[in-house]
């Protein structure tokens, strides 16, 4: 059973994130940003992505797989066939074609 602390926990928590992305929303002028802050700003994707996959990629259950894994090889060649055609469907069927085989077939 769910006790009061709990539910008092989550009730904060939600309020806490609907207050926090409605806060922008609430202002009926736009705010000013500084130029720094707008050019980080554009930088936030590719970390939160980096910060998501990079690990997947070179560690396999929270322990280090070293680099000859066939996912470092997979994201070697998505990475190359996206400089390459600049496109999503080329990355990652490439990406896969490199990574199948050594995974399926070499037990990497």
């Amino acid at each position: 059973m769910t006790d009061l602390r709990t539910l008092a926990i989550i009730a904060g928590l939600a309020a806490v994130t609907v207050i926090a992305r409605c806060f922008f929303f609430l202002s009926a002028r736009p705010w000013p940003m500084p130029r720094w802050l707008e050019r980080g700003l554009q930088y936030a994707p590719i970390a939160a992505l980096s910060a998501v996959v990079l690990p997947e990629i070179f560690t396999m259950q929270g322990q280090w797989s070293g680099l000859l894994d066939a996912r470092v090889f997979a994201a070697i060649a998505g990475a190359a066939a996206f400089a390459w055609r600049r496109d999503v469907l080329w990355t990652i069927a490439l990406g896969m074609l490199v990574y199948l085989p050594l995974h399926l077939g070499l037990g990497w």
